[in-house]
């Protein structure tokens, strides 16, 4: 019996040692020989850590050392894809770990890729603590995606959006009343505008999504932006299995904030599911939209698994927060900064939204006939796109364009290198100049290129028309009460944390008009 279970142990070993192996060695070995076969270059594979050492190392220095406003941004935030790209040319792949990513710069291969998203699915993090920040939609796939996003989309259609336009006012003018409180006597004062723009975005999902709960949504915005940083940090550092189950400082409090994140979901899913059932008063937040449309869908195929279940519910309503408010925080943030710089086109702005608005608050029909304002939005996406690139998994090897990609292999697409890339949009591509948008994003291209800041095909970010909507309406708010310029203290310093974020805030000063 003892030789027996000796054995046994023996074997499991063994067996656990040569999955070790395949997954961190032969595997990895194997696809890097798969590639260099066809043509892709970059580092040799090193064992578990790939290229993550230096990785980390160059992102860490390039951190430290703030950069002058007309510096090209990419070093900064992506130092080592760069020195890649530099090195090995278009065609070459980087070492996440044992994972390779083979980066793509070609349109047409990245249109087939953003188009296949059956073959070609989400990146998944190898870290499992990324599953307590975002689930949802942004990480479904194949048909469970497909039944989650029809359930979605509702909730995001013109005619609900337009009903969002007076909580954007609300938050709006809470912020701008904070300003006008700081301001001097002489009509100016110096603020960080960052922590508010957050702030302002956090309110308007709170708003939007749980309406007469917006204290509750308030709560939850607090709860996953603290989350956000504890999980930010552990999966920029060397994955260990299972270090998620020891009862540390951080992850005890990463599980009670997971825990008091869904029980205030849950709480407010009930009263909504409640009113819903007795035909109670109408709430049109995200919440009650996302539930009804959920309701419909089961009642129309009679069946449960045709629609989401409560946890799914759940997920997608912090899904809400995460990229709802980054993604326009930080669009609204940039744009701010680059309009302190190039004030002409501040004034321009300014001008156009008097002409439509005058002193009246912003409503979704004058918002269309913004064109210079929209015009600003596009380009400050194309210099500062607030997601820098976006990578697809490959399960099974497949087809792309003339190439065969190995299963195990991600891709790659680098959004800003695009966006910045002289051949698509000519020798000013470096420059703000929003002028170039006049006549649409085709024609702004001097080349064949692409733009895809909200991404592409058929997982194209469902929230892009809120998120344009919400940034219009800020900034005509805040050009009808403010003009603003930098302040001597800011400190221009591009980092990529899950958005493009200025890490080092946004100081402007502003003026009362």
């Amino acid at each position: 019996m003892y030789l027996v279970s000796v054995f046994c142990c023996a074997t499991a070993v063994l067996v656990y040692a040569w999955k070790v192996m395949d997954s961190w060695w032969i595997r990895p070995k194997k696809i890097e020989k798969l590639l260099r076969q066809q043509g892709f270059r970059g580092n040799s594979y090193r064992f578990m850590l790939g290229d993550l050492k230096e990785m980390v190392a160059m992102h860490r220095e390039a951190k430290s050392n703030p950069i002058a406003f007309e510096d090209d941004i990419k070093p900064r935030i992506m130092p080592f894809l760069i020195k890649t790209l530099r090195k090995y040319g278009n065609g070459s792949f980087i070492w996440m770990g044992p994972t390779p990513e083979v980066i793509i710069t070609d349109t047409d291969l990245i249109k087939e890729v953003m188009s296949n998203n059956y073959t070609y699915l989400k990146q998944s993090s190898p870290n499992p603590i990324a599953k307590k920040l975002i689930q949802g939609l942004a990480l479904l796939e194949l048909d469970k995606w497909a039944k989650h996003r029809k359930i979605i989309n509702p909730a995001f259609y013109l005619e609900k959006l337009k009903l969002m336009v007076p909580a954007f006012h609300m938050s709006c003018e809470e912020v701008l009343n904070k300003w006008e409180t700081q301001i001097s006597r002489k009509g100016s004062c110096e603020i960080d505008v960052w922590p508010y723009i957050e702030n302002l975005t956090g309110d308007v999902i709170s708003r939007t999504s749980f309406g007469s709960n917006f204290e509750e949504g308030r709560k939850i915005f607090e709860l996953q932006e603290e989350q956000t940083g504890y999980v930010m940090k552990i999966i920029r550092s060397i994955y260990i299995p299972g270090w998620r189950f020891l009862p540390t400082k951080v992850n005890k409090r990463m599980k009670a904030i997971e825990k008091e994140v869904k029980s205030l979901i849950l709480g407010m899913i009930e009263k909504r599911m409640e009113a819903i059932e007795v035909g109670g008063e109408r709430i049109d937040d995200l919440l009650t939209l996302l539930l009804e449309s959920n309701f419909q869908e089961i009642e129309k195929h009679g069946n449960k698994s045709h629609g989401m279940s409560i946890n799914e519910v759940i997920e997608e309503c912090k899904l809400f927060y995460l990229a709802g408010q980054k993604t326009t925080s930080v669009l609204i943030v940039w744009t701010l900064i680059l309009l302190s710089k190039y004030k002409d086109w501040q004034a321009r702005a300014r001008d156009e939204v008097w002409k439509v608005f005058g002193e009246k608050n912003p409503d979704y029909d004058g918002s269309n006939n913004l064109k210079l304002v929209t015009m600003i939005l596009l380009e400050v996406m194309r210099l500062y796109p607030p997601v820098v690139h976006v990578t697809r998994r490959l399960d099974h090897e497949a087809k792309l364009g003339n190439l065969t990609m190995p299963a195990g292999v991600e891709v790659l697409m680098p959004i800003i290198v695009l966006h910045h890339d002289r051949e698509i949009w000519g020798d000013d591509a470096m420059d703000f100049n929003p002028e170039r948008f006049g006549e649409g994003v085709s024609k702004a291209q001097k080349g064949k290129g692409m733009y895809f800041p909200f991404g592409w095909g058929p997982r194209i970010c469902v929230g892009q028309t809120f998120a344009m909507l919400e940034a219009k309406v800020a900034l005509a708010m805040i050009f009808q009460r403010f003009s603003f310029e930098l302040s001597p203290s800011y400190t221009h310093a591009p980092d990529n944390l899950i958005s493009l974020i200025p890490q080092h805030g946004a100081h402007l000063i502003l003026h009362k008009i």
